[in-house]
């Protein structure tokens, strides 16, 4: 896909699901491009996550470019049934903002230590 601008490393996959699973029950996280878009430009994501089969992908074409925009770290993962299923939905979604990764703090802080360096625009 023409948006996946990076591979996230196949080990860092089910510790990225996990921490959302964590952070759906004690933090807060946004669900659905619409809402981890806003979350992005409201500057409340902490990290953002991104599902690799979305089609069309025009649609989530604008996330990693935003995140890069505005600092936020992000992944992605490979089928949206996983990320939906993450974060305690039946349907699977596109994309997940984390705003408050509550107990799962310092499991997020561990990935983004992890994932490549993406310099915020000047």
């Amino acid at each position: 896909m023409g948006y996946i601008d990076f591979e996230v490393p196949k080990e860092l996959v089910p510790q990225i699901l996990e921490m959302l699973s964590v952070a759906k029950d004690a933090g807060k996280v946004k669900k659905g491009i619409n809402e981890a878009t806003k979350s992005i430009e409201r500057k409340t994501a902490q990290f953002v996550v991104v599902a690799g089969d979305v089609t069309p992908e025009e649609v989530v074409i604008h996330l990693p470019m935003l995140c890069k925009e505005y600092g936020v770290p992000y992944a992605f993962v490979p089928t949206k049934k996983d990320l939906g299923s993450a974060v305690g939905i039946d349907v699977g979604t596109s994309a997940v903002a984390v705003e408050n990764a509550g107990g799962a703090t310092e499991k997020l802080q561990d990935i983004i230590k992890k994932l490549p360096k993406h310099e915020k625009k000047k």
